[in-house]
C-alpha cells in the first residue's frame, strides 16, 4: 500500500521526480501524442513535405475542419498529433515569435531558433506546478538561407532534427518505412511520394484524399503552400493508393485528438 501512495505522489506532480528520474506526466503527454492520428515530415533537397492523417470521424464532419497543418510564418509549416487544443496554443505561440523577430530584426525568423523558442515554452510546463505538459508534438519545417530544415518538438520540451520523421498513432511502423525508403537528394515531388507511402504502410495500402492534408515549403520561392484536394487525389492516383470512393469512414478517433 505504501508503494502505491508513492508511486500516485509522483503522478499528481509534475514538478517531483519518481526515484529513478521520471516525470510520469510528462510520458503521459507523450502518451496522449500517441492517440493522435499520425503526422509526417520529409526534407528534401528541395524543400520539406508535410503530410498528416485527417482521420474522419462522421460523414456529417467537415475535413477541412480538421486542423492538423499549420502556416506559422511565409517560409514556415507546422503539423501536429495529439490534442487539437493544445496544437493551437503552440502554433499561436510560435506565429507570435515570427511576427516579433519580424518586425525586431527586419528578417525572418530562423527555423531552427522558432523551433528552440517553442520548445523552451514547452518546457517550461514541466517545471511549474498547478499546469501539466502540452499533450501534442510538433513537427516543424521551413528553409533557412534556402536549406530545408526539420525539426519535432516533444512533450519535454526537447528539439530533434531530423531528415524524415513521423508522430502519432503508428509512430514506429511508419518511421520503420522512412528509414528503409528514404533517400538523400531527392526532389520535392519524390518526398511528396515517400510521405503518401509511409502513411499507406498502416492503412491497409490505400488512402482517400478527403482524409489527408499536405503541404510543401518550397526551398526555391521559401514559400508554404498547402496541396488542395484535388492535387492530393492527383498524386495519390500516380502513386496507386487511391483509395475506393465506397470506403467507410474512419470511426475510432477520439474528439480532441488529431
Amino acid at each position: 500500500m505504501q508503494g502505491q501512495s508513492q508511486q500516485q505522489a509522483y503522478d499528481r506532480g509534475i514538478t517531483i521526480f519518481s526515484p529513478d528520474g521520471r516525470l510520469y506526466q510528462v510520458e503521459y503527454a507523450r502518451e496522449a501524442v500517441k492517440r493522435g492520428t499520425a503526422s509526417i515530415g520529409v526534407r528534401t533537397a528541395d524543400g520539406v513535405v508535410l503530410a498528416v492523417d485527417k482521420r474522419i470521424r462522421s460523414p456529417l464532419l467537415e475535413g477541412q475542419s480538421v486542423e492538423k497543418l499549420h502556416k506559422a510564418d511565409d517560409h514556415v509549416g507546422i503539423a501536429s498529433a495529439g490534442h487539437v487544443a493544445d496544437a493551437r496554443q503552440l502554433i499561436d505561440f510560435a506565429r507570435r515569435r515570427a511576427q516579433v523577430n519580424q518586425l525586431r530584426y527586419g528578417e525572418p525568423v530562423g527555423v531552427e531558433t522558432l523551433t528552440k523558442e517553442v520548445t523552451d515554452h514547452i518546457q517550461q510546463y514541466t517545471q511549474v506546478g498547478g499546469a501539466r505538459p502540452f499533450g501534442v508534438a510538433l513537427v516543424i519545417g521551413g528553409i533557412d538561407n534556402g536549406e530545408p530544415r526539420l525539426f519535432e518538438t516533444d512533450p519535454s520540451g526537447t528539439p530533434y532534427e531530423w531528415k524524415a520523421l513521423a508522430v502519432g498513432a503508428d509512430r514506429d511502423e511508419i518511421q520503420n518505412y522512412l528509414e528503409d525508403h528514404y533517400e538523400e537528394g531527392a526532389d520535392l515531388k519524390s518526398g511528396i511520394s515517400l510521405a503518401l507511402q509511409a502513411l499507406a504502410s498502416v492503412n491497409d495500402g490505400e488512402l482517400s484524399p478527403q482524409g489527408l492534408g499536405m503541404a510543401t515549403v518550397d526551398a526555391e520561392s521559401e514559400s508554404y503552400t498547402d496541396l488542395t484536394g484535388d492535387e492530393v487525389e492527383e498524386y495519390l492516383a500516380e502513386n496507386d493508393l487511391l483509395a475506393d470512393e465506397d470506403g467507410d469512414a474512419e470511426t475510432d478517433a477520439d474528439a480532441d485528438e488529431e
